[in-house]
């Protein structure tokens, strides 16, 4: 029995838990507040692909008087689908690799339309391991299936989302409500029972269901309208990242047929007053939370009470959470696009908000995006080795709008003193702060990946959009970090307020030339859409788009407009995605960009050898004062030996490094051979008294003349390469 059962409802991923519920846990046990929590996504995924949910799928499965000859053939093929799910799904949970080598060696695996495409795909496999392979051989096998339940048994199926449409800005409750009034689907009985047992057996005061995207709101009602029918006195309450983009303006009396409370934003500080309210109903203390007050939806926001910061709110709890039962799949042979879906990974924040903040297309006026707060470096640092102790695994997503190249220089700093092996990855902006030295040390420090916002490969558009950034600066950035062996995927956006034709071929060039140089390994095209907490959304007539006006009762967030370019965007959306599929696996990249559309495009203005004219300019030399200088590397083994030259000898110091992938040796004058073994001492990553340009050179110069000579000698320049970092 417990005060609070938390639900992420179906469905977000297969490979690792959504990590709302995980963050409030975490908060709940800072305050000693008893709480479950549940992915019922996962458990009815692993409930519907297991040899008893096939073989009851296959019999309720109510054919239609016309179905495709795929799922004819899915049908005809249910003995060997019943027969291999179990190993499948087990080898998918990491739990029987042996199966890696069945499933590649063919006709182990039933196949249908999904198969298809392997005829095009078969040269990447030289680049995958047999792990990967069978990853993905089982993933296509899975979204067989998958058609098979969206055609013959439930329209709405999805592995990361269900019944998504009606949850698409739904300006009125009416649509979702009609389906909330039919018989529940072959999904919903399945999600119900797990439900009602687990229920049942936590006895909460209190439900809270999180629902981040509109692909889990259906199932976010479905589930609460079963609780009000047979747990009548458990209160219920929304929160997450839809209610929070979407449900403001909320004004539809009929949610609180389901729910009690939806609250907005921050969820720590709303859900405590929500408990107190449960246990004293005399209590009418509420932030930022909807309820249904005298038949009227009310929106009570009086308690005076400041909202917890971050260093207050604890770490996330993943326990109750099934972490060894969510299963891996390998979508596309792309080692960046398969991070999404493929290993289980912590999630966290490295801080609240976006410390950018200006992105015209992005929901800017909303508290998660408005509200920048960080977290010290070492309490994350903490926070992560209580994970790593909790959960086993030492793989952390963080999950920022931008991680601040800072902190994140901090946070390695950090991990490499504490002598912690983690891998992670996150998304940033691609600014110049990220330096070729600055993504050697989050390289050593376990980072892995980066995603960010290339959004249009035009400087006119970025300017527009207020990135901050432009195309020479992100090909640098993109470049430093490839060469430092961290991958790097691009969020790519097409059909933006004033995009011309000739800036979207032009883009598509850039990007083409990006992948041509090998400094971006991965990427994805979305098409422009206006929302209506951004810049674009609220002052629509400043980037010359038209909105179209509806009544707001319950939804409001994605918002159909007119371009008055008079653009048709969407004819784009193919042949972009096409050429990036391709130029991803490293092939078609000398195809004329004609080639990828079936219609006439404007030849390209950007020069074939811009992105390689930019690669190729050399750096400006000098180092600002206050830059810290940090040595990554170990302490050199020292050996002195005579040097003589014109009839003259001098002493000097020989020291050899020994790197994980090296050795090198350099030699300096005795004296500078120990001033340097003493500095880097001092310079070491291990301690903590950060040393500037400006003190090294200091402290050069009251033994020595001519910093500078010193500091583009090629002994430092050797030092330089293997770990001499200038931060």
């Amino acid at each position: 029995m417990k005060d609070i059962l938390l639900i992420t409802p179906p469905f977000t991923q297969l490979n690792t838990p959504y990590p709302a519920t995980a963050y409030i846990k975490g908060f709940l046990k800072t305050k000693n507040i008893s709480a479950f929590q549940m992915d019922l996504g996962i458990e009815v995924i692993l409930e519907l692909f297991s040899k008893k949910g096939l073989i009851d799928l296959f019999q309720t499965s109510g054919f239609k008087s016309q179905i495709s000859d795929n799922s004819q053939r899915i049908f005809a093929l249910k003995d060997e689908y019943i027969k291999t799910i179990d190993s499948v799904i087990s080898f998918l949970q990491g739990k029987n690799p042996s199966m890696a080598r069945q499933i590649c060696s063919g006709n182990f695996l039933p196949e249908a339309s999904r198969f298809a495409q392997l005829d095009d795909m078969e040269w990447a496999f030289g680049t995958m391991g047999m792990q990967d392979k069978a990853k993905h051989l089982a993933t296509l096998y899975l979204e067989d299936l998958s058609d098979f339940i969206v055609e013959c048994v439930d329209e709405n199926f999805g592995f990361s989302r269900y019944a998504e449409r009606l949850g698409r800005s739904a300006n009125s409750f009416d649509e979702l409500y009609l389906h909330l009034q039919k018989e529940p689907t072959y999904i919903d009985r399945i999600t119900l029972e797990i439900l009602n047992e687990r229920v049942a057996e936590i006895q909460p005061k209190l439900v809270c269901i999180s629902v981040p995207f509109p692909g889990n709101l259906y199932s976010a009602f479905r589930c609460a309208q079963f609780i009000k029918a047979n747990f009548p006195n458990i209160k219920i309450a929304m929160g997450g990242g839809f209610p929070n983009t979407e449900l403001r303006e909320l004004k539809d009396e009929r949610v609180f047929e389901f729910f009690d409370f939806i609250s907005l934003d921050d969820g720590e500080l709303p859900l405590e007053l929500l408990i107190s309210n449960v246990q004293n109903p005399n209590s009418n203390e509420f932030k930022r939370t909807f309820i249904l007050e005298n038949g009227k939806v009310t929106y009570k926001n009086n308690s005076t009470k400041p909202d917890y910061k971050q260093s207050e709110v604890g770490t996330p709890d993943y326990s109750n959470l099934l972490l060894d039962k969510y299963i891996s799949v390998i979508e596309i042979a792309n080692p960046m696009h398969s991070l999404w879906s493929d290993g289980r990974w912590n999630k966290l924040t490295m801080a609240h908000g976006c410390y950018w903040g200006k992105c015209t297309f992005c929901d800017i006026s909303l508290d998660y995006i408005k509200l920048y707060e960080p977290i010290a470096a070492k309490t994350l640092v903490d926070r992560m080795e209580e994970m790593i102790a909790q959960t086993g695994e030492n793989g952390f997503h963080f999950v920022d709008e931008a991680a601040p190249p800072a902190l994140m220089r901090e946070v390695a700093l950090e991990i490499l003193r504490r002598k912690l092996v983690v891998t992670w990855w996150t998304n940033i902006r691609f600014e110049k702060s990220f330096t070729a030295d600055l993504t050697v040390l989050l390289k050593q420090s376990g980072c892995i990946a980066v995603s960010g916002g290339l959004e249009v490969a035009s400087d006119r558009l970025l300017n527009l959009i207020k990135k901050g950034v432009t195309v020479e600066q992100v090909a640098q950035v993109t470049r430093n970090f490839t060469e430092s062996g961290i991958m790097v995927h691009a969020y790519l956006m097409y059909g933006y307020p004033t995009q011309t034709i000739q800036e979207t071929i032009d883009s598509l060039e850039m990007v083409r030339q990006m992948f041509e140089s090998g400094i971006l390994q991965s990427g994805f095209w979305h098409q422009f859409a206006m929302t209506a907490h951004s810049p674009v959304g609220m002052f629509p007539e400043e980037f010359g788009v038209i909105p179209e006006k509806n009544k707001i009762t319950f939804a409001n967030n994605d918002i159909n407009f007119k371009d008055k370019t008079g653009i048709d965007h969407d004819k784009f959306s193919f042949g972009l995605k096409k050429s990036l599929f391709n130029f991803m696996h490293g092939i078609c990249l000398d195809y004329p960009l004609q080639d990828w559309f079936e219609f006439k495009i404007p030849k390209t203005k950007v020069p074939s050898n811009y992105i390689y004219s930019i690669l190729t300019e050399i750096p400006p030399l000098g180092v600002r004062g206050l830059s810290k200088i940090i040595w990554i590397g170990g302490k050199p083994s020292i050996k002195t030996f005579t040097k003589s030259k014109k009839g003259q000898s001098w002493q000097m110091l020989q020291l050899t490094f020994q790197d994980k992938t090296d050795t090198f040796e350099i030699a300096l004058e005795e004296d500078k051979g120990k001033w340097l073994e003493e500095i880097l001492e001092l310079l070491s990553v291990n301690n903590e008294n950060s040393y500037t340009f400006t003190a090294l050179k200091n402290d050069f110069e009251t033994n020595f003349e001519d910093f500078e000579l010193f500091w583009y000698s090629k002994p430092v320049q050797q030092l330089r390469k293997h770990g001499l970092l200038v931060l």
